[in-house]
């Protein structure tokens, strides 16, 4: 009786850890701003609010990135910008982040299995457990095809599976499983390689253009 007492007692401990050491991964974020956005993603195990804070984090920094220069820009257009300048090298993404993005991909940074440090291909973690959720929730056949092929022959890269991806942007706006994706690895994945404490977000005030500039009054120069 008085040994199953104590087994009785050690699993509640056991339980109460457990759900203590859950419930703190779970709360190691508290800035969310997107709480009120539709979920994304429902996969088992996996730090959805977390993943659902990056990926909305991600497309408000592409829209006012690509916004500057043209303020109509949908999120469609800045998708397939992203796509094409990250895929290839032409995008400056100190120039893109936001401060908000900065907090959340540094909770990102300790996601169990998320990374992988020996991919020369990408920092993400292709065996990971978001990547498997993603690929049993694409919904675009071709893609998932294409997706799951590469994976399975060790071949996925940003480039490899960017190229159908480009073709197939604009799925990424009703796919937020697909959208996850290349938030994650053209996008997160880069800031790796890139130094945040300089990044400076204070921006500039813009010009006014219509605004004359005053000359200096040297009438009334002292002798």
């Amino acid at each position: 009786m008085k040994i199953k007492m104590n087994l009785k007692i050690t699993l509640i401990t056991f339980l109460l850890a457990f759900t203590f050491l859950g419930c703190k991964k779970e709360n190691t974020f508290s800035d969310y701003k997107y709480n009120d956005k539709p979920e994304v993603l429902a996969c088992n195990g996996l730090n959805s609010k977390l993943y659902q804070e990056a990926l909305y984090s991600f497309e408000d920094d592409i829209l006012n990135y690509y916004g500057k220069a043209k303020p109509n820009t949908s999120l469609v257009q800045a998708y397939s910008q992203l796509l094409r300048n990250s895929i290839y090298g032409r995008l400056k993404f100190e120039d893109v982040i936001s401060e908000h993005t900065v907090k959340v991909f540094e909770v990102l940074k300790n996601e169990d299995d998320l990374w992988d440090a020996n991919n020369t291909k990408s920092h993400l973690n292709y065996s990971s457990n978001i990547i498997k959720c993603i690929s049993n929730n694409m919904q675009d056949k071709s893609l998932k095809t294409t997706f799951d092929a590469l994976i399975s022959t060790n071949s996925l890269s940003p480039k490899l599976f960017g190229t159908p991806l480009m073709s197939k942007y604009r799925t990424a706006l009703n796919d937020k499983y697909l959208a996850t994706y290349i938030a994650l690895d053209l996008y997160y994945s880069k800031l790796f390689d890139i130094d945040l404490s300089k990044v400076n977000f204070d921006e500039p005030e813009p010009l006014d253009f219509n605004v004359i500039p005053q000359k200096s009054d040297t009438s009334a120069q002292t002798n």
